[in-house]
């Protein structure tokens, strides 16, 4: 017999309470559970639970210890809020608790959150896909940390690519980060940011290169909290995209004739090829 009961994972976003989307505010204040972990969510979230609601503090309870809660909800047909860090999807330790809530019939819901890597860029005012510079973004973190890497998954391989990173849970060993992103390739004077506590209070967010990033995350006493972007596109400047360009056409828009040609001729000139009549 399925449950009447629902765990919905909620993306807390990055920190600031009003960075939470409007059905995550909704979903928080119709839970009947709401947990939530002080070690890595603002407590200004619960300002959104309901009178009455069961608040419980998940930062010291292992995933055995979040379990008799969901067997309450299954049972008693009882609406889990269950709020992450950032966004669900990125390393939230989610797929495990879905796994545990649908063996006990239980209905999931995701609701995404900001994650932290574009809360940082918002923050410094930079667009990380920008045309001719970098058009990927690699989310990943240090090989060696208490979850093994894949194989093939390093930060000198990925470093190769020379686009725009953002790491995650690397901050503890940020002198291997920096020899692992010289090593891939990065110059020296890759452009980097240092952000600790992204939208909290307590937010501390340095500009920095690759070549000193040890150096930053040393001289401010950072360990947790703290993610990393790095590449040429937090520098880049001069740059368009063919979107708002007039030569560009959509379903919306039609081109201007002599833009469209121009940009015909500096697509082919970037290619390498001759210009045709």
């Amino acid at each position: 017999m399925t449950s009447d009961g629902t765990v919905w994972f909620v993306g807390a976003g990055p920190g600031a309470a009003d960075l939470l989307t409007l059905r995550a505010a909704r979903v928080i204040a119709e839970a009947d559970i709401v947990i939530w972990a002080a070690s890595l969510v603002h407590a200004d979230v619960l300002d959104h639970a309901r009178p009455g609601a069961e608040i419980v503090d998940s930062s010291q309870l292992p995933i055995e210890g979040v379990l008799p809660l969901y067997e309450r909800a299954a049972e008693q047909g009882l609406t889990v809020a269950r709020i992450h860090s950032g966004d669900p999807a990125l390393w939230g330790a989610v797929q495990e608790q879905l796994d545990l809530c649908r063996a006990l019939d239980l209905a999931v819901e995701i609701v995404p959150g900001v994650s932290s890597f574009t809360a940082v860029a918002a923050i410094v005012g930079r667009e990380l896909t920008v045309p001719e510079v970098a058009q990927s973004v690699i989310l990943t973190r240090l090989e060696g940390g208490k979850t093994p890497m894949p194989p093939g998954e390093r930060v000198r391989d990925f470093a190769r690519h020379g686009t725009t990173m953002a790491l995650f849970l690397s901050a503890a060993r940020s002198g291997q980060v920096q020899a692992e992103l010289l090593a891939g390739g990065y110059p020296e004077d890759t452009p980097a940011v240092v952000a600790y506590q992204a939208t909290w209070p307590d937010e501390l967010v340095v500009r920095c290169t690759v070549g000193s990033l040890e150096a930053t995350v040393k001289q401010h006493k950072l360990w947790k909290h703290t993610l990393f972007l790095v590449g040429p596109a937090l520098a880049a400047e001069g740059t368009r995209s063919h979107l708002y360009h007039p030569g560009h056409f959509h379903t919306f828009r039609r081109a201007e004739p002599a833009a469209r040609a121009e940009l015909r001729r500096q697509t082919a000139a970037r290619a390498g090829e001759t210009d045709t009549p």
